[in-house]
């Protein structure tokens, strides 16, 4: 074929070397040229290396897929044990390989399910454990010394492991035979996710207790999994993602060889979790760049063992990418990223579904995710070569960038003295909330494009079938549970394990061995954490808040401007600038939306106003109340609006306060919308509505316009 069929600017470009190509900055500030040669190979540090040697930048397996491919390791769980043992059968039978575990936000706080703090959580975004009994049906007919199964569970991760180590020994399972992978990973809960209970003193204690009591019984099992995938979803960019994920892992280490562990002991179970998103050869090139940092940060503790040095990961694709708009463009997005995950070399993935920008997914939607990776690794030839991206000038290039950019990022966390100190300074979340924040206007003035969203936009909505969960029913099912274990124990027993916990909290005795003693006897999730909290006591976060970020970046936008005139004109009308209490209700710790929100609005001219997390509706409104505020905001992500929304606005109705406005913004299905209106909601903003938008319709409302 001639050359001269394909004449454009490129071939233009060559053809006039002096021209120059244009470049472009990524969000992490790395310069992307338009095009690569060899010569910029000359600066990238790492080249020469195979896989299956260290530093492993290329795989940390020398034949990494080509004798066997990565794990399929669906993340799921929902309502009932029951109903998530039947929908794990399922995929079990279709080639999901592994189990992952999504637990309720009632289990990852520590409540049991008849508490009054989760009356809208339990059941709803994972499955509700209180007792053994629940796990054992949860792992019913799944043989736990053949399955490999990983938890994610950071807070409550004592009494879960008692659960599920206690569950194993009942099926008759010798302990050295699990395996699998427990999170464990409880820094990242103080910057992004927030299912935190303890101290991070106290939780780092726990998490020693965990590496002896595994490095000793459970030699195949994984104790803890590092997570960067959570920050990434709060919206970290993937340099800042890479950063503080391995500045955690050194973190943990120092801590057990602080507990009298060498390194060799409980190094080599150490795994990482990262995100993937849509930045494509950006993702390759962070799972590449990980490996070989983690390589040169472990070397200072010495290491003699190979697999110390070894960095294995989880991934996931995004779900903050996923949009409610145009939801069949999800499928493609995620096909995206897991391509990216395999060609960056991960051990194991999650592939979301298509509709879990809303809601968790229905089997029909589990289904398409998983054939995603059957697809991938039965008909795309991927799996035939190692590390197939390897040598590419870009990519090399661009690990090399990669690896610089994070490196500025860990001294800078050295330099406070470890990541625990960075934490109590607020330095890692406050740099992750301007990175979010960043993004947000980016894409509301449309310099990013996301199809069907802000851009290639359908004029009608997809019939789509949501999974919803009857959290009145579950909550009934697991009280009579709850009801039954307690009525069928022994209660001296049980209280003599707790007092045991209580005390051994005080002197340094092993806290996962006292927890399963607590387990055998029946103690429930709530009691353990409860026994564990008279010592720790239960942690609170301060809120920072920031202001200028949302405003630097979409100064320009049109409807920005339009926004800030509208919030001026109300303030001369009422004598004072509209005031908005954001709040997040029950226990989602998911702020990322809450934290935008309230950054963006204080630039748009708003008087805002944060509640704190976990609060009731009795709470939320109270603040209202008391502040005085014109709106009432409400963030939803974990599918408990239809309970928690309803008592707000009762609380407010109770203090004659009905001139609140209130507002819902979030993870609400549409088909949920006339409920939460019919309830005395006056508007409902899902998941990509454009921030300055809201605040024109808020302000319009507010002034009858």
């Amino acid at each position: 074929m001639s050359r001269g069929k394909f004449k454009n600017i490129e071939l233009e470009q060559l053809d006039n070397p002096s021209k120059k190509l244009s470049e472009f900055e990524t969000s992490e500030g790395i310069m992307l040229k338009s095009r690569y040669s060899i010569k910029d190979l000359d600066k990238v540090k790492h080249m020469g290396f195979g896989a299956g040697v260290e530093p492993f930048l290329r795989g940390p397996y020398s034949s990494m897929y080509t004798t066997k491919p990565w794990t399929i390791r669906q993340y799921a769980g929902f309502s009932t044990a029951e109903e998530s043992n039947d929908f794990y059968q399922k995929n079990l039978k279709s080639g999901q390989k592994g189990l992952s575990v999504a637990f309720d936000l009632a289990t990852h706080r520590g409540y049991d399910s008849d508490h009054e703090r989760v009356s809208g959580d339990v059941g709803k975004a994972g499955v509700a454990i209180d007792t053994v009994e629940d796990m054992k049906i949860l792992f019913n007919k799944i043989p736990l010394d053949k399955m490999s199964v990983s938890m994610t569970m950071n807070g409550a991760v004592l009494p879960i492991m008692a659960f599920y180590i206690v569950a194993a020994q009942e099926q008759g399972i010798n302990l050295s035979e699990l395996k699998g992978t427990i999170q464990n990973d409880i820094l990242k809960e103080y910057m992004v996710r927030n299912t935190y209970i303890y101290p991070p003193t106290e939780s780092m204690r726990i998490i020693s207790d965990i590496f002896k009591f595994t490095s000793e019984k459970m030699p195949k099992f994984n104790s803890i999994s590092i997570s960067g995938y959570h920050m990434q979803e709060a919206g970290a960019t993937n340099d800042i993602e890479l950063a503080y994920t391995l500045c955690n892992g050194i973190e943990y280490v120092k801590n057990g060889i602080k507990s009298g562990l060498s390194i060799d002991e409980f190094a080599p179970r150490l795994s990482f979790f990262w995100g993937i998103g849509m930045n494509h050869f950006m993702e390759i090139a962070k799972l590449r760049a990980g490996r070989l940092l983690w390589s040169k940060l472990i070397k200072k503790f010495d290491p003699k063992l190979k697999k110390s040095s070894m960095l294995r990961t989880h991934c996931q694709t995004s779900g903050w990418s996923l949009t409610e708009q145009d939801p069949f463009n999800n499928i493609t997005r995620t096909c995206i990223e897991a391509s990216a995950a395999i060609f960056g070399g991960t051990q194991s993935l999650h592939t979301n579904s298509l509709d879990e920008a809303i809601a968790l997914p229905t089997e029909f939607s589990s289904r398409i995710a998983r054939n995603t990776q059957l697809h991938l690794q039965h008909e795309t030839k991927i799996t035939k070569t190692v590390d197939p991206w390897g040598g590419s000038y870009y990519l090399e290039s661009l690990t090399n960038d990669l690896v610089d950019k994070a490196w500025t990022h860990i001294e800078e966390i050295e330099s406070y003295g470890g990541m625990t100190k960075a934490i109590e300074k607020g330095i890692p979340k406050m740099r992750i909330e301007q990175s979010a924040t960043k993004k947000q206007a980016k894409i509301d003035s449309k310099r990013d494009i996301i199809v069907g969203l802000n851009e290639f936009k359908v004029n009608y909505d997809e019939n789509i079938q949501y999974l919803e969960i009857n959290n009145k029913k579950v909550k009934d099912l697991q009280l009579k549970r709850l009801k039954e274990v307690k009525e069928s124990r022994d209660d001296k027993k049980v209280q003599v394990s707790l007092e045991n916990l209580t005390s051994g909290a005080v002197n340094n005795e092993n806290l996962l061995a006292l927890a399963v003693e607590a387990a055998k006897s029946r103690a429930t999730i709530g009691e353990i954490s409860t026994a564990l909290e008279k010592v720790f006591t239960r942690y609170s976060a301060k809120i920072n808040t920031f202001t200028g970020v949302y405003s630097k970046e979409i100064k320009d936008d049109s409807t920005f401007k339009e926004a800030i005139d509208l919030a001026n004109e109300f303030s001369d009308l009422d004598g004072r600038r509209p005031r908005i209490l954001i709040a997040k209700m029950g226990q989602d710790g998911h702020d990322r939306g809450a934290k935008v929100i309230a950054t963006s609005y204080a630039d748009l001219g708003f008087d805002v106003d944060i509640g704190p997390l976990f609060q009731t509706p009795q709470e939320a409104a109270k603040q209202a109340i008391e502040n005085d505020v014109h709106i009432l905001g409400i963030s939803s992500l974990a599918g408990g609006h239809k309970t928690l929304v309803p008592e707000v606005i009762d609380e407010l109705k109770k203090y004659k306060r009905e001139d609140i406005m209130v507002i819902v913004g979030g993870v609400v299905p549409k088909q949920d919308y006339s409920f939460l209106k019919d309830k005395g909601v006056t508007a409902i903003f899902g998941p990509g509505t454009k921030i300055s938008e809201t605040a024109k319709t808020i302000l319009s409302i507010l002034m009858n316009k």
